[in-house]
């Protein structure tokens, strides 16, 4: 995994040592947040603990399911794409948490094996009405596999301080 290119050389450290606030997001501006394989060992100790359906504990029943092979759970697929995005930019900014996701779509299964690359493109930004601090900034993201192909796509808003209002 790799740090961001979000606007690289555009951005300065805020008080609290945090690169990335509200005002350094661009509309448009996009960036690979690296990538990560999929064992099958970590997808059968989510899919045990979190959703014990058979195509995500056993190799022959995901290979004769729809599936077509050991894939991994939607919300395993939605928590490495946080920690893509976490590791991409999310613990170097002024983020305040997200107030919610706007869709997700699983396109394609995620299967043992897969290497799954995370891209982020900033699709909107707005400043808060109530706190002149904030700023929300819309944020696509897709997840990609080895391939090329796409498996999963997410729109969240998450809200970044602004640097003037940075603590």
């Amino acid at each position: 995994m790799h740090r961001s290119k979000f606007g690289v050389g555009t951005s300065l450290m805020t008080a609290n040592g945090k690169r990335w606030t509200y005002d350094d997001f661009r509309v448009g501006m996009a960036s690979e947040c690296g990538s990560m394989p999929v064992p099958a060992e970590e997808i059968i100790g989510f899919a045990e603990e979190f959703d014990p359906q058979p195509m995500h504990l056993d190799e022959k029943v995901g290979e004769a399911s729809v599936l077509g092979g050991l894939s991994a759970p939607g919300f395993h697929i939605a928590s490495m794409m946080m920690r893509l995005m976490c590791d991409g930019f999310l613990l170097d900014s002024t983020s305040q948490g997200a107030p919610g996701a706007d869709f997700m779509t699983w396109r394609k299964p995620v299967l043992a094996g897969d290497t799954i690359t995370s891209t982020a493109t900033v699709a909107a930004k707005r400043e808060s009405k109530s706190r002149p601090d904030l700023g929300f900034v819309t944020i696509r993201q897709v997840l990609s596999n080895q391939y090329g192909e796409q498996v999963c796509e997410m729109q969240a808003t998450v809200m970044f301080l602004k640097r003037s209002g940075s603590r």
